[in-house]
């Protein structure tokens, strides 16, 4: 069981990952110009973030097991559809739809581990492998996308992740056993007595979603823009309702809200969504630069780029599976430090002027197997720690938390990331921002190089950002894999 959780969190993973390295041929494919090559990344990653909530509280009323086995069901489906869409709207929204399905697996994967395995080394190394699965589907991601480009068509990149996905599907289905009766008693009796809260399902989708399209659309058409800043003010009055909505179903009605605010008084568990944002934006930065790095400024090919990626997957594996045997005899917040402070030292190499001739294994081996024990270390353990903390009722809504938080802090530090490369890019090129946008860069741009090294920086600082709340906020927390 604990297997299929782990190769279905890569595989939703990959949906993210390998479509970077394919973005050009999708692109030529569909004549999609390099300033809007970004939604191919960014709707799937976009409804992925802003309906994990609304599925956790589906999941915990109606069904941890059927929700994830539609989920995949839906997941493969629309996997296996989008290479057969030939225009740009309509690929884009068919990866919203994709997304849409790996939402609706995150917090009931994590559910149904909370609930059928009790605290013990075998929870420890289940969530240990099951948090791998993001990250290594990142790494993985990357080898996929760039063999399946240099030797098959782009389209078989999703095609491959469709026939995954409904392998995972059939064995979900055979393997995860329905829940005890006291477990269908209690989801019968919560789905009669309360429905679920569709209105601030609404409010933070909606608000989440605008945020994000203007923080993407702005390094398009440009921050001046008027509508940019009213929508990023509407996002936020959005969400802003959405909190107070929450407070008032918990404080002063017998409705179950989607998100209890109550919880957030735990400061240990809000300090860990707070890392969780900063730690994926920086790791995901991290991903995608370098990709950037290697291809666009460096002018290597996809395959060349994916053997630079390969031993972040050999040492990832080694990690998760150390992590879960750590997990037990080491305190939680010394594992968490260690991770946080190897993501943003494999960022600051890269945000260094180290010159571009250095071997790659004087600077970037290091990079990828920092990086790697970075993610393999703190995920899991905030996964962990976040199941721990909340009752068995709430474990696919708190999964849904620490997930969207990540998936949320994986956007918008993209999208603020980006800001500060194309704003350094414009001022080298004495242009402004909408016109650096729109520009095909020449290999070894020395002004596309600045841009790069500056949103390190920016990542190194998430980074350094989550270092410092896990040696405030987590100072004295136990062994996380302890009863």
């Amino acid at each position: 069981m604990v297997f299929i959780h782990v190769i279905l969190t890569l595989i939703q993973t990959l949906g993210v990952q390998s479509s970077v390295i394919i973005l050009p041929s999708i692109g030529e494919a569909l004549d999609i110009p390099a300033s809007r090559q970004q939604w191919i990344v960014s709707s799937y990653a976009l409804t992925f973030g802003c309906f994990l909530l609304l599925w956790g509280r589906l999941a915990d009323v109606y069904g941890k097991r059927l929700v994830f086995i539609l989920g995949c069901a839906w997941f493969a489906l629309m996997s296996l559809i989008t290479p057969f869409v030939p225009n740009e709207i309509g690929f884009d929204v068919i990866r919203a739809l994709q997304g849409l399905g790996a939402a609706a697996n995150v917090p009931t994967a994590l559910g149904i581990l909370g609930q059928t395995i009790p605290p013990s080394k075998a929870k420890n190394m289940a969530f240990a492998c099951y948090g791998a699965g993001a990250p290594l589907g990142s790494i993985f991601g990357n080898i996929i996308g760039g063999v399946i480009a240099q030797y098959l068509s782009w389209k078989w990149v999703f095609w491959v992740i469709s026939i995954m996905a409904a392998l995972v599907t059939v064995a979900s289905f055979i393997v995860i056993p329905p829940p005890p009766p006291h477990i269908v008693e209690m989801q019968r009796q919560t789905s009669a007595k309360a429905s679920v809260d569709w209105i601030g399902g609404t409010l933070v989708t909606v608000g989440l979603l605008a945020l994000m399209f203007a923080l993407t659309e702005g390094n398009v058409v440009g921050w001046s823009t008027p509508w940019i800043p009213a929508l990023i003010v509407v996002s936020i009055i959005l969400i802003v309702l959405f909190a107070v909505w929450q407070w008032y179903l918990e404080t002063k009605t017998t409705r179950p809200p989607l998100m209890k605010i109550s919880i957030w008084k735990n400061s240990r568990f809000a300090a860990a969504q707070i890392i969780m944002a900063f730690f994926f934006a920086s790791f995901n930065n991290y991903l995608i630069f370098v990709t950037y790095y290697y291809q666009d400024y460096q002018g290597l090919s996809p395959i060349q780029t994916t053997l630079r990626f390969i031993p972040t997957g050999v040492v990832g594996c080694v990690t998760a599976l150390t992590t879960g045997l750590l997990m037990s005899k080491i305190r939680g917040n010394h594992i968490v430090l260690f991770g946080t402070f190897c993501v943003s030292l494999s960022v600051l190499l890269f945000a260094v002027p180290i010159p571009t001739s250095t071997s790659y294994f004087a600077y970037g081996l290091p990079a990828m197997v920092l990086a790697v024990f970075g993610a393999d270390t703190v995920y899991p353990c905030l996964t962990l720690f976040t199941a721990q903390s909340l009752p068995s009722t709430d474990q696919a809504l708190g999964g849904a938390l620490i997930n969207a938080v990540g998936q949320i802090g994986r956007a918008i530090g993209l999208a603020i990331a980006t800001a500060v490369q194309t704003s350094v890019i414009a001022a080298d090129k004495h242009q402004s921002v909408d016109a650096v946008g729109k520009l095909v860069f020449e290999h070894h741009d020395p002004s596309f190089l600045k841009g790069l090294r500056a949103g390190n920086w920016l990542s190194f600082a998430f980074g350094m950002v989550a270092c410092v709340v896990v040696a405030v906020a987590f100072r004295g927390t136990g062994k996380l894999g302890k009863k």
